[in-house]
C-alpha cells in the first residue's frame, strides 16, 4: 500500500521558519516527480512547489518563491519544504503528492498519490 505521510507541520510566528518532510512507503518514488500543495479553509488546493526525479529542477508559485525550498532525499524516499519568512498568508494544511512521471507539474490532477496533509499555521 503506497502512502505518503507529510510532517512537521506546527504552529509559528511570522516571520519565522518550518521544514516539512514527507516520506514515502509502499514503493520507492526515486524515479518520480513530487510536490507540495496547500489548502487554506475556504478556498481550493492550490500549488506551491514541484521538484523532478533526481532534484535537478524546481518550480515554485510565485507567493512562495525566493522563501520556500523543496528538496529531496531519494535513498531516504522523502522530500521536504523549508519555509522561511512565513507569513500569515501561509496558514494552510500542506499536502505531499507524487506523479507517476520524471518531469515536475503545477497541476493538481497530473499527482496520482496524495498524503494526508500537515498544517502549518503562522500567526501574527
Amino acid at each position: 500500500q503506497v502512502q505518503l505521510v507529510e510532517s512537521g507541520g506546527g504552529l509559528v510566528q511570522a516571520g519565522g521558519s518550518l521544514r516539512l518532510s514527507c516520506a514515502a512507503s509502499g514503493r520507492t518514488f526515486s524515479d518520480n516527480a513530487m510536490g507540495w500543495f496547500r489548502q487554506a479553509p475556504g478556498k481550493e488546493r492550490e500549488f506551491v512547489a514541484a521538484i523532478n526525479w533526481n532534484g535537478g529542477s524546481t518550480l515554485y508559485a510565485d507567493s512562495v518563491k525566493g522563501r520556500f525550498t523543496m528538496s529531496r532525499d531519494n535513498a531516504r524516499n522523502t522530500v521536504y519544504l523549508q519555509m522561511n519568512s512565513l507569513k500569515s498568508e501561509d496558514t494552510a494544511a500542506y499536502y505531499c503528492a507524487a506523479r507517476l512521471y520524471h518531469t515536475l507539474n503545477q497541476r493538481r490532477d497530473e499527482y496520482a498519490y496524495w498524503g494526508q496533509g500537515t498544517q502549518v499555521t503562522v500567526s501574527s
